[in-house]
């Protein structure tokens, strides 16, 4: 069956199962092997899907966050708490309205963030070494669709 928006005319199926699992994996394995040298305090997942859509939306409300993540409002709270206690989001309140708070990265939030990314590109550069090139460039040219796919997985719902 295939699904809107799709082209006319043969298309390669795609196992959305193996996809899934594949990139719950690699995720998994790059935050495990990359983690250790870079000084940072592990965070849990769930804290650091909180900081991620902070970083990538900021000034962005605590209900939005809960929205986008698809969370109860009082368990972000909860989390945000310990984000704002270890000096990597602030609020913001607006003094129009006081009841409005907008989220925002740190700079220390901005600085773990680079080196965390930088450690997971390690991470990947050194596991992808050791594929063949056709599979290098298969996964490079993948990337477009990757995060285009990531892009549309993130919208709220």
């Amino acid at each position: 069956m295939e699904s809107a928006g799709a082209k006319e005319g043969p298309t390669e199926a795609v196992d959305h199962r193996a996809l899934a699992v594949s990139v719950l994996d690699i995720s998994s394995d790059i935050r495990r092997k990359s983690h250790n040298d870079t000084g940072v305090r592990p965070l849990p997942n769930g804290v650091l899907e909180i900081l991620r859509v902070i970083e990538s939306h900021p000034g962005i409300t605590v209900a939005e966050v809960a929205s986008r993540l698809g969370r109860q409002f009082s368990n972000v709270s909860v989390q945000l708490r310990e984000l704002v206690a270890g000096g990597l989001v602030t609020r913001v309140r607006d003094p129009a309205d006081k009841r409005y708070v907008a989220l925002h990265p740190t700079a220390e939030s901005q600085r773990i963030k680079a080196l965390l990314e930088g450690a997971w590109a390690e991470a990947l550069s050194s596991a992808s070494s050791r594929l063949l090139p056709e599979e290098r460039q298969q996964i490079a040219a993948s990337l477009p669709a990757l995060q285009r796919l990531a892009a549309l997985l993130a919208e709220p719902e």
